[in-house]
């Protein structure tokens, strides 16, 4: 898919992402943001599923290990055809099966349930350990935050990864610098997040994880590696596309009201018209 499609998909996902947390009055926008590139990058180019197919044994495995990020991935899921976009608007409301927090037993599309902060990368090396152990060609992906991997977890599990030499495991680490409390680095800091990973036996890619054209090479470099897994760096905006949002902590958990929901969906339609006359 050329990149300029994927940048206008990566816009309708921020435009899900705000909807619904808009209909919700509650939810986590800023970290949904940011991520919006790498989730479209992951469905609509990189991963080998199908939602005509969703439970077909040889797909590719997604965990969303920040999983407050929901918003994010129902937004991917749904324009990738696993549910109705308009089935956005029930977001964490009684009865909805799109829940704060991703739910294997009820949403269409999810691999592995989660919330608990550092646990969603230790199922991932597990699917990434399974498929190894049977033989299998499919790769996982997880997702994190950069203020999750303060949690030990997360380090015990990387370390299994590296020990286990699983090349078929990419982890993707949103470095977006800002956590519920603030900037991670005054919290309690996990930089250098490279180095970490590297001292782990992990193959480390750094890059700008809102650009299309450098989230594309890591993915395919990721790809080509061998012999140990792989962790992407994504050095991203926290609240990306929305202006009053952007690096701003307070939309870390904060819904955005009326007047700020129709000026962020005024602001994503003029970035798409944008789009559409480089096209």
């Amino acid at each position: 898919m050329e990149i300029l499609e994927l940048q206008k998909i990566a816009n309708e996902v921020r435009k899900g992402i705000v909807t619904s947390t808009h209909s919700a009055k509650a939810g986590h926008p800023g970290g949904s943001l940011s991520a919006a590139d790498i989730l479209t990058y992951l469905y609509f180019e990189e991963m080998n599923v199908n939602p005509q197919d969703e439970k077909n044994p040889d797909r590719d495995r997604f965990v969303l290990s920040k999983g407050h990020t929901a918003p994010g991935l129902y937004a991917a899921l749904a324009l990738k055809g696993y549910f109705p976009v308009e089935d956005m608007v029930t977001l964490r409301k009684l009865g909805s099966y799109l829940q704060g927090h991703p739910c294997m037993q009820y949403t269409p599309g999810i691999d592995m349930s989660s919330g608990s902060l550092g646990q969603g990368i230790s199922a991932a090396v597990g699917m990434a350990m399974s498929a190894k152990m049977d033989g299998k060609a499919y790769r996982t992906y997880t997702l994190l935050g950069d203020g999750e991997i303060e949690e030990g977890q997360v380090w015990e599990a990387a370390m299994f990864a590296g020990h286990r030499k699983l090349d078929n495991l990419c982890v993707i680490v949103d470095n977006n610098n800002l956590q519920i409390d603030g900037e991670i680095s005054s919290v309690c800091s996990p930089y250098p997040i490279d180095k970490k990973f590297e001292a782990f036996n992990f193959h480390v890619i750094n890059i700008d994880g809102n650009d299309f054209d450098q989230i594309d090479a890591a993915f395919k470099e990721a790809k080509a590696t061998k012999g140990m897994p792989t962790a992407i760096i994504c050095k991203t905006v926290k609240g990306k596309g929305v202006s009053f949002m952007e690096n701003q902590a307070g939309w870390h958990g904060s819904a955005p009201n009326e007047e700020q929901y129709n000026q962020a969906i005024a602001e994503l339609d003029a970035q798409i018209k944008e789009l559409e006359v480089e096209a």
